[in-house]
């Protein structure tokens, strides 16, 4: 797959939050990947190697295009997080903080099976500026809803094809949206140092 961008250089406008903004396709640039945030100030960050090889026979289909669309939209200055719930009973595949605010939702499906089992991603509309289906080259991308934005995608990169419409997410939902959002992604970095700290 060729390195993350938009199939061309359209820009689409969009409201986030009562301001003007532009949303922007994977740049093939470079960017910082691993921050590491150590209470104690003499000890280095870890080093990891771009390069190095990644076990991925673990993971789910769903899960390796997951990671593709993790990559593009790290590399376009959003904060992906995966397996995000929103509110209870609603948990997205991908919810990405954008650098202006902006919440986008992206839902990956590994199948036409897997797709049609799904009855819930209308849900999902409500917590996100902009919603969004990846799929792998096999999918068959006509079965899906036209009116929403599609990624082509496997595990080690993803490329927008289309943006849906933008539907600006109220004020006071943003905000509890991202406090929720924050709160998750630091107990998980704070899990990932601490495996033990939730059971504590």
């Amino acid at each position: 797959m060729q390195p993350c961008h938009e199939k061309s250089s359209t820009r689409h406008p969009a409201t986030y939050g009562g301001e003007r903004g532009t949303a922007r396709g994977c740049e093939s640039s470079s960017f910082v990947q691993n921050v590491f945030m150590s209470e104690r100030p003499d000890v280095s960050p870890p080093v990891i190697s771009a390069n190095a090889p990644a076990d991925l026979s673990s993971l789910a289909p769903g899960q390796l295009l997951a990671r593709g669309v993790g990559r593009c939209l790290s590399a376009m200055g959003f904060a992906p997080l995966m397996e995000f719930t929103p509110e209870r009973g609603r948990r997205v595949d991908v919810m990405a903080l954008g650098p202006k605010g902006q919440v986008w939702i992206v839902e990956c499906k590994s199948s036409l099976a897997d797709f049609r089992s799904d009855t819930k991603w209308q849900g999902y509309l409500p917590w996100c500026d902009q919603f969004f289906w990846a799929v792998d080259t096999d999918f068959p991308q006509e079965v899906l809803p036209p009116d929403t934005g599609l990624i082509l995608a496997d595990a080690w990169d993803a490329h927008i094809l289309r943006h849906g419409p933008v539907t600006p997410l109220a004020g006071a939902r943003r905000k509890a949206l991202t406090l929720r959002f924050a709160q998750n992604a630091a107990l998980r970095l704070q899990r990932l140092h601490d495996p033990v700290a939730g059971a504590v």
